[in-house]
């Protein structure tokens, strides 16, 4: 068997790093140079959640800008990285029985675009997008991951995008530098301590953490991600967080690399 794949979360965070250099996107340029070259990227991101479960099938996926009120300039980023109907499929089969539907028209959005232009600037890695299904519990995604096993064999990289903690109601927009709610902080501790314990059930049951994991994840969109990457865990593979940071006191930078 060759080189297994490594897994990542990445904490997106606002659409304007893809515009930006910073400590964030030089961490995720970092990250791209320390592993293999993929194949393939499958990403899995917050800003495709939908009532069912499905996969981008075009074989040139366009750069969706789904946000408002940014600058010109992001809107005319494009991320013309070519599709992979071929690996398309191949999630639908390892998938099988549950069905997985095969959009043709869906492109990359921010959540996967904006990161992905750091690591891999030169867009000519094949990118497929997993949809979210909103309708699913936290134990449907973790276990969703759990199949894609064997995509880490074939030189994919599998990618979530999202953000461990994101309270867009409490961030503080126009302040710069602003100092992490209390909760926000022992979320994240709390998690990675989970993460690096192997204890990763436990954050699969995060509505049963307590009123911090209420104010850090109101909404589960940007939480998922994260569990199809716990759920790519093996045994005795180790944890690591490549990147760092709490911005606007409400929305976490963190980064978890698996293997």
């Amino acid at each position: 068997m060759g080189t297994v794949m490594p897994v990542v979360f990445f904490g997106h965070g606002n659409p304007m790093n893809a515009l930006q250099t910073n400590g964030y996107t030089e961490s995720w340029r970092q990250f791209a140079q320390s592993i293999p070259r993929p194949k393939a990227i499958l990403a899995i991101s917050a800003h495709w959640y939908i009532p069912d479960t499905a996969v981008t099938g075009s074989p040139f996926p366009k750069t969706i800008h789904d946000f408002g009120g940014f600058p010109p300039a992001l809107y005319n980023v494009t991320y013309p990285a070519p599709g992979s109907p071929e690996l398309a499929r191949k999630v639908q089969k390892l998938l099988a029985p549950l069905e997985v539907r095969f959009d043709e028209q869906r492109g990359l959005d921010h959540g996967t675009w904006s990161v992905l232009c750091h690591l891999f600037p030169d867009a000519d890695i094949p990118v497929v997008q997993l949809s979210i299904d909103e309708t699913m519990s936290p134990e449907f995604h973790y276990e969703t991951g759990r199949l894609l096993q064997p995509l880490r064999d074939d030189g994919i990289l599998i990618a979530g995008s999202g953000n461990l903690v994101h309270n867009l109601q409490a961030y503080a927009w126009g302040t710069e530098n602003a100092q992490p709610f209390d909760w926000a902080v022992r979320f994240e501790q709390s998690a990675r301590k989970l993460m690096l314990e192997g204890r990763d059930r436990e954050l699969v049951d995060y509505r049963g953490m307590g009123s911090d994991a209420r104010l850090s994840v109101p909404t589960p969109d940007h939480f998922l991600p994260l569990l199809y990457i716990l759920g790519l865990r093996r045994e005795h593979e180790q944890v690591s967080f490549p990147v760092e940071g709490i911005e606007g006191g409400s929305l976490s930078m963190l980064s978890v690399r698996i293997g």
